[in-house]
């Protein structure tokens, strides 16, 4: 029985670049500092922009860096699988039915323009929070099923309070921050925010470690969490690693993408990259991972 069970959840819509490295290089290295369990999962909900060569060269980049995973990925080594999440969906399923027996679940036809014509660009500060157009009068209330539109989940004004490991204490007031977020998509895609709560869940995660630009959806989640009776992780949220100009980087970053890093450097080259961008180490320069273990427990 592993204490600590930490994951890795790339998206296999292009090859990795420094950034993706970095968050995997700190799961990792939380991770292992403590003796606990690595996980990959593939998370390849969107079917037009996921593939499985995608998702093959993950996990060969991550091997050739000696980012080896206990759990997980294409094969699906372990109890807890399968860990691609197109293969998840009977799951999903599951879950939703137990959100709508809440009462809490409601059908949407909202299109994005629809929602952006009601609030004007300062009242989330650019995040687009849902007023509540479609919400039945009365709630809770059972589910009526309506072909084509997404399902969302209402939520309360009420505010969800969790310490960060990296950020410290937040509060997020779910209704004036967040509103009713979809959890099924009307093309019966499945949403990020339901998906991720069920596999770290299902999957045993004590701990999920990643970039700051999700730090408002850990206040969703551990709503999500609560509704489906699950206990929510630690949640330990990174700094963007970002370009010269500042701009946070993307798999249109060629110079920074795993294919230009593996022509020029070596493993242990471009871990003291993604070592010194996380602040374990004052200066770039090659490292291995026995190294950067050791440097972790004493930062």
């Amino acid at each position: 029985m592993f204490n600590t069970v930490g994951r890795f959840a790339p998206s296999p819509s292009g090859r990795m670049h420094l950034g993706n490295i970095y968050t995997a290089l700190l799961s990792w290295l939380s991770v292992k500092s403590r003796g606990g369990k690595w996980i990959l999962r593939i998370e390849d909900l969107d079917p037009q922009r996921s593939k499985m060569e995608y998702a093959r060269q993950i996990e060969d980049d991550l091997r050739w860096l000696g980012l080896e995973w206990d759990e997980g990925g294409i094969d699906g080594k372990g109890s807890n699988g399968p860990y691609l999440q197109s293969q998840r969906h009977h799951l999903y399923e599951e879950a939703l039915a137990k959100l709508k027996d809440t009462g809490l679940c409601y059908p949407c036809t909202c299109t994005r323009a629809d929602i952006l014509a009601t609030q004007a660009p300062h009242e989330s500060d650019g995040r687009v929070v849902y007023k509540g157009t479609c919400r039945p009068e009365k709630m809770p209330s059972p589910y009526i099923d309506k072909p084509g539109a997404a399902i969302r989940l209402m939520v309360p004004d009420e505010e969800i309070t969790f310490t960060d490991r990296i950020k410290g204490m937040q509060t997020v007031n779910l209704a004036r921050h967040c509103g009713d977020f979809i959890v099924r998509r009307g093309d019966g895609a499945w949403s990020y925010q339901l998906a991720v709560v069920v596999d770290d869940a299902l999957m045993g995660v004590t701990e999920v470690l990643r970039g700051d630009d999700l730090l408002l959806s850990a206040a969703q989640q551990i709503y999500l969490y609560k509704l489906l009776g699950f206990t929510p992780p630690e949640f330990a949220h990174v700094p963007l690693v970002c370009n010269e100009a500042g701009i946070r980087l993307s798999k249109r970053d060629k110079s920074l993408s795993m294919e230009y890093l593996r022509a020029h450097h070596s493993p242990e080259e471009i871990l003291g990259m993604a070592a010194h961008r996380a602040a374990l180490i004052p200066s770039s320069r090659a490292i291995t991972l026995q190294e950067l273990i050791e440097v972790y427990k004493e930062s």
